[in-house]
């Protein structure tokens, strides 16, 4: 029995595990988020202003992590985001005043895009690393991403409990209110889990004053060029996107659920096909490769005159978009030296979140002045830019598996 517990309980599940109650959490708070302010009665531009707060708060706190990732327990650290991730739901679940919620966006977990942009990531993407070997990296980031998006994709439906709980007799905002309690929750879970990770101090050798070396010029470049698909990805955040389909078709709670929910799906079932793909044709060409007609799909769907066809297209997005996920994860974890690996998680995160934090704002922006389709429009082209870049620089940039 404690053979089949400790085999339960391994860090990559456990990982998995965490991973999977962040998602969902997150996947309901990114869609109920513009419904909570807008029934507040604020505007479209000050919804973009705290998604730009809570993702610049990430961007802070990963580059915390950046700095002492390498020389603390990455267990302690996983726990302390933890904590912090029930404190920002509790602490939500009771403001209703703009400036509070500014704050609580910006120094909180909480996550408008419902994706890979939070503090959390950097620290799993250095566990899971440590515990696996070179071949089968990929295949165990792309289960990483399978279960978070999966995850997400079930936090998607939950976007609609409030519709349900107003049957029940309460109202909105009240609804909404307990959505983040249950954040709250899920967040103490996950740090239950968190805590069966074995403690592993480092080693002496990462005592160093400087937490990169060797591959410093390497990270460097790749956080450059995730800047520019971070900051194109704000435009779209799914809090956004969310915005969008409310404002645009009148879509109600209920039916942007079951929407979430089924771009979720698709986007889980690429991340392994994205792990096959990879052994095939490379990491970097199927981060490319993919990537562009995704951001085709976007542009197609901004200009969609109807609901079908922009739901269509952003279905076909889903499908595609994600793909570069397990295999930006696993690339950067590849190219780098293992006693660098917290540090460059945490400082190609850096960038993505301090590019995605910008570009909120400007998308609420866009979206009071009524261009409501130029934030999608935006996004798309920059994306196109920057996959081009990644493959003119990084083609030649193989990790170990590719080298053999």
């Amino acid at each position: 029995m404690k053979a089949m517990i400790s085999t339960a309980f391994t860090p990559a599940n456990c990982v998995f595990a965490s991973r999977a109650l962040r998602d969902f959490a997150d996947a309901f708070v990114a869609i109920l988020l513009p419904v909570y302010l807008l029934s507040l009665g604020f505007s479209p531009l000050q919804v973009g202003i705290v998604a730009t707060a809570s993702l610049f708060g990430s961007a802070l706190l990963t580059i915390c992590v950046g700095l002492i990732g390498a020389r603390l327990d990455l267990r302690a650290l996983l726990l302390v985001a933890a904590v912090w991730m029930v404190a920002t739901g509790v602490a939500m679940s009771s403001a209703s005043d703009y400036l509070p919620l500014l704050a609580i966006a910006f120094v909180g977990t909480m996550n408008p895009s419902a994706g890979s942009v939070s503090v959390f990531v950097p620290l799993e993407h250095a566990v899971l690393a440590r515990e696996t070997p070179d071949r089968q990296r990929t295949s165990m980031f792309a289960n990483y991403s399978l279960i978070g998006a999966l995850a997400s994709a079930l936090g998607g439906l939950a976007a609609a409990t409030p519709d349900l709980m107003t049957k029940l007799g309460l109202d909105q905002l009240t609804a909404i209110k307990l959505m983040f309690v249950l954040y709250a929750m899920l967040g103490l879970l996950g740090g239950l889990f968190y805590s069966r990770i074995p403690p592993r101090p480092p080693s002496r050798e990462l005592d160093k004053p400087a937490p990169l070396g060797p591959s410093r010029a390497i990270v460097v470049k790749l956080a450059a060029l995730f800047s520019l698909d971070a900051f194109a990805g704000g435009f779209a955040v799914q809090s956004l996107l969310a915005l969008w389909l409310f404002e645009r078709f009148e879509l109600s709670l209920s039916q942007a659920g079951v929407f979430f929910f089924w771009t979720g799906i698709l986007s889980a079932f690429s991340f392994p096909v994205a792990a096959r793909l990879s052994k095939r044709i490379g990491l970097v060409n199927t981060m490319v490769f993919t990537h562009i007609p995704s951001s085709i799909a976007l542009a197609l769907a901004a200009l969609a005159p109807s609901l079908t066809l922009a739901l269509g297209f952003l279905l076909v997005r889903a499908a595609l978009s994600q793909m570069d996920v397990p295999t930006r994860s696993s690339y950067v974890m590849a190219v780098v030296t293992d006693a660098e690996r917290a540090a460059a998680a945490s400082f190609t995160s850096v960038p993505r979140s301090l590019a995605a934090a910008a570009s909120p704002a400007l998308a609420g922006a866009l979206f009071a002045a009524s261009y409501r389709a130029w934030p999608f429009l935006i996004c798309a082209a920059l994306k196109i830019v920057y996959d081009l870049l990644l493959l003119r620089k990084f083609r030649h940039v193989k990790p170990p598996e590719e080298m053999r």
